[in-house]
């Protein structure tokens, strides 16, 4: 009887059970991270041992589901691991789901190009790179680059003077001539870019900046000798667009506002996209003591990018970029008088336009890469610069090109373990005329240098990694070849603690124009810098090394970094005042003996699933000469660097106790130094050498997100201080006689602000 009653059992449900077995369930979806699709991402079913992958779309698709409730697992190197309960009825055996992942609160898995030229995970490279991302830019309210640079370890941005404001990074305790400054991997920011173009990038156009300290001659050529820092700009991923507004008031009764602008388009297939970039900013000047003379100039600054590639097939890529910058920056007295009618006042218009365009095509299923590319970068400049009556105008013109190629191969087994091998020629061409005929002041110089490099790039061990290089320069300033050899070695000792040890050298071509050749105020008059005509090439030997640990699950991060630094400096170039009939002040460059730069920098960094996110960075160092140099007549020679700190370091900890609310403290920590002030002004009555104070830059941003939804929008309001407590220069010099070049410390006294940002909803 059971057995009969079994038998009418199945029969009953027979059809149900082939219909099942006919119609097997599918799962379509897509994976998304903030609001984007993430290709290549592993999607699996963990009871049938099945799965697939998302495509370039971020879309998958897994069919011959037998009914029932399974886990969906998503996983992807360097966001968290995802698992879905998901359940396939017979009734309904089509699913699709959409998973967002999140990126694990760590830099390390990045790719990165800066150290090595070709793309590697930054846990994976031997050369320490440090990330300045978008994210962290807008958390500390930085504008631009020079504002943004300072929340680095290692790094300190200093205006150097109060007319015009040009300002410097001080990489490692060098000055801003030491550091190679780069745009997407290319060498177009020229010497006279370096004076301003700092604060001239505004942070819209930057998607994240490199930065690689420590001698870079052997990749990058002439003034590498500090570091490199790469500047990558924003390209377009997808069809998006951003607005957004800053007004803020310095000290209560100066204006400064800046108005951004991004959209992007992509192809449905994406194998074409553009973006458009522009940004707009109006700063009035700020006068920190009353006496009509500017310490912050004026600004009006219109900066705007076009970015566009396209796959001309799944190996090749083809890509253009092109930018444009006219700003006017006024500074001194009067200035809605013309530069000649003023007490004192400098003047500049300046237009700079740019183009780089680059083509790349992998081989042998992507073993062997070839990259192509040229650029050119134009500046056309009309200044002023001089005392009332006096005829201080002038012309700059600036052109730089570049090209090269590079051809990188992996070698699989090479002895034991892979090997990327990289050969490159790299040219780079800049000419510059800077003229000021009253002064009889005139650069009319033409620089060539060209650099072959070799790199090997070998994994010996699954621990080790070993990077050795050299490269090949001429320089026509220069009646020797310049071999500049490299070598980094990373160990992991465990998964989460790595040691890197490398040693380097350098040059630096006696090439006419950078920030020891600014025009100062000094007493009433033009200090001008005249240049050894025997002045020879600076070179460098550097050796760093570090600890770098790292512990982290998808809720949380920790670690910390301790790096070391020597560099010692062979025929260093050196200001020393001389003997002048004509000026009040002039200054003669020429070879020292020598310096030693040795120091060690302390990084810590946290993140708890994103509620609490912080970093810090302390840097102790020493810049000394092996002679006095004798900077003035008046003044004891002295062996320490000027304007350079012992000391300096940043913090930045943000809250996110809400979705919807976020809150931020900053701060930058500059050191005492010693800062030259020349004699001129009211109760300066010679030349000193001074002191300075320390400071303690505080500042506070809190922002709210929210979304109107019937338009698909996104905003973001926010609000805050920066330089709290006003942590700003207290003694600058009064009147028309005033020594410019005497600016030392922060170069933002304290300043309110209100901003705004209105997105497409991913």
């Amino acid at each position: 009887m059971r057995f009969c009653v079994l038998i009418a059992i199945i029969a009953l449900f027979a059809p149900c059970i082939l219909f099942a077995q006919q119609h097997p369930g599918t799962i379509t979806g897509e994976i998304l991270s903030e609001g984007k699709p993430v290709p290549f991402v592993n999607i699996g079913i963990t009871e049938l041992a099945t799965g697939s992958t998302t495509d370039e779309q971020g879309k998958f698709s897994i069919t011959n589901i037998p009914s029932g409730t399974y886990h969906l697992k998503a996983s992807f190197v360097g966001y968290e691991t995802v698992v879905k309960k998901i359940t396939i009825l017979v009734e309904r055996p089509s699913i699709t789901i959409k998973i967002e992942i999140r990126p694990l609160p760590e830099l390390l898995n990045e790719v990165v190009v800066t150290g090595t030229r070709t793309e590697k995970r930054r846990i994976d490279v031997a050369v320490p790179v440090n990330i300045l991302s978008a994210a962290a830019m807008q958390s500390t309210q930085s504008l631009n680059l020079s504002e943004a640079l300072n929340y680095q370890p290692g790094i300190r941005i200093e205006k150097d003077c109060q007319t015009c404001n040009y300002s410097q990074v001080r990489m490692n305790g060098m000055g801003g001539s030491y550091s190679q400054i780069l745009i997407n991997s290319r060498p177009l920011f020229s010497s006279l870019a370096g004076l301003y173009g700092l604060e001239q990038l505004p942070a819209a156009m930057i998607d994240r900046v490199e930065i690689v300290k420590g001698g870079g001659s052997a990749l990058y050529g002439s003034n590498a000798i500090a570091g490199v820092i790469n500047i990558i700009t924003k390209d377009p991923v997808d069809n998006s667009y951003e607005i957004g507004s800053t007004y803020s008031v310095i000290e209560k009764n100066t204006n400064d506002l800046q108005h951004d602008l991004y959209a992007s388009l992509v192809s449905k297939n994406k194998k074409s996209g553009a973006n458009m970039i522009v940004s707009r900013r109006d700063r009035q000047a700020w006068d920190a003591n009353g006496d009509g003379f500017s310490e912050l100039a004026s600004l009006e600054n219109t900066a705007a990018s076009v970015n566009f590639f396209h796959r001309t097939s799944t190996d090749s890529k083809i890509r253009l970029s092109l930018n444009g910058i006219h700003e006017i920056r006024n500074g001194g007295d009067q200035l809605n008088r013309e530069p000649h009618n003023r007490q004192q006042s400098e003047f500049r218009d300046a237009k700079i336009g740019a183009a780089n365009i680059d083509f790349t095509h992998d081989f042998y299923e992507k073993r062997t890469s070839l990259s192509v590319y040229t650029g050119a970068q134009i500046t056309d400049r009309k200044h002023y610069t001089g005392t009332f009556g006096s005829d201080g105008y002038g012309i700059t013109n600036n052109h730089t090109i570049v090209g090269g190629a590079q051809l990188s191969h992996d070698v699989l087994n090479f002895i034991s373990g892979k090997n990327k091998i990289s050969l490159g020629f790299e040219f780079q061409k800049d000419d510059i005329l800077d003229k000021i005929p009253a002064y009889n002041y005139l650069i009319d110089q033409k620089t060539f240098q060209t650099g072959t490099y070799l790199q090997s790039d070998w994994d010996l061990h699954r621990k080790i990694n070993l990077i050795s290089g050299v490269r090949i320069s001429t320089h026509n300033l220069s009646d020797e070849l310049v071999v500049s050899p490299r070598i980094n070695l990373l160990y992991k000792i465990t998964s989460r603690l790595q040691f890197r040890i490398s040693g380097s050298t350098g040059f630096r071509a006696p090439q006419a124009f950078d920030s020891d050749l600014h025009i100062a105020f000094s007493g009433g008059g033009i200090a001008l810098t005249t240049i050894d005509p025997n002045l020879i090439p600076e070179k460098s030997v550097s050796y760093s090394g570090s600890i770098d640990y790292n512990h982290g699950t998808s809720n949380y991060i920790y670690g910390f970094t301790v790096s070391s630094f020597y560099t010692s400096l062979a025929n260093t170039f050196i200001l020393e005042e001389i003997e002048s009939s004509q000026q009040e002040t002039a200054l003669f460059r020429t070879n020292g003996d020598g310096a030693i730069v040795q120091g060690a920098t302390f990084e810590v960094r946290g993140n708890y699933n994103y509620k609490i996110e912080g970093d810090a960075g302390l840097t102790v160092q020493k810049s000394r000469y092996q002679s006095s140099i004798f900077w003035s007549n008046e003044v004891p020679g002295t062996k320490s660097f000027l304007r350079t700190p012992e000391v300096y370091g940043y913090f930045s900890l943000t809250l996110q106790p809400f979705k919807k609310l976020k809150t931020g403290v900053s701060g930058i920590y500059t050191g005492t130094m010693l800062a030259p002030h020349f004699a001129g002004a009211p109760g300066v009555l010679k030349d000193e050498l001074v002191q300075t104070r320390d400071f303690l830059e505080l500042n506070f941003k809190i922002e709210y997100t929210g979304i109107f939804t019937a338009r698909a929008l996104q905003f973001k309001l926010g609000a805050g201080i920066q330089n709290i407590t006003n942590a700003f220069q207290q003694d600058f010099d009064s009147g028309p006689n005033r020594d410019s070049n005497y600016m030392y410390g922060p170069g933002r006294p304290r300043t309110y602000f209100l901003s705004i940002r209105l997105s497409k909803l991913p």
